[in-house]
């Protein structure tokens, strides 16, 4: 089984930023698409942002301008820089596979909080 560690979250005042880390543990981790998710109190899970195994990356429009992922294959590590962060933000954030959150090939991490109040 791959394990997906996510960790950076916390509490943050509006405006301010976080930047979040997924560690995968499979030496494969560089020929898969990423994704960084997130799930709100009564929410369905949502993609936040997706960056391929070419590191092209794709955003929800919500969120584009303020977040921006990345990949450090050499560390089987993604991350999430976040900016200008927003209430709506507030949500579990969990990294898996795909673009997806139903079509996910890796079983979901404990995912890091993220709670952005004032």
């Amino acid at each position: 089984q791959v394990q997906l560690v996510e960790s950076g979250g916390g509490l943050v005042q509006p405006g301010g930023s976080l930047r979040l880390s997924c560690v995968a543990s499979t030496s494969l981790f560089r020929i898969y698409a990423m994704s960084w998710y997130r799930q709100a109190p009564g929410k369905e899970r949502e993609r936040v942002a997706t960056i391929t195994s070419s590191n092209v990356a794709g955003y929800a429009d919500s969120l584009k301008g303020r977040f921006t992922i990345s990949r450090d294959n050499a560390k089987n590590t993604l991350y999430l820089q976040m900016n200008s962060l927003k209430p709506e933000d507030t949500a579990v954030y969990y990294c898996n596979s795909g673009a997806s959150p139903t079509t996910t090939l890796f079983n979901w991490g404990q995912g890091t909080q993220v709670t952005v109040s004032s």
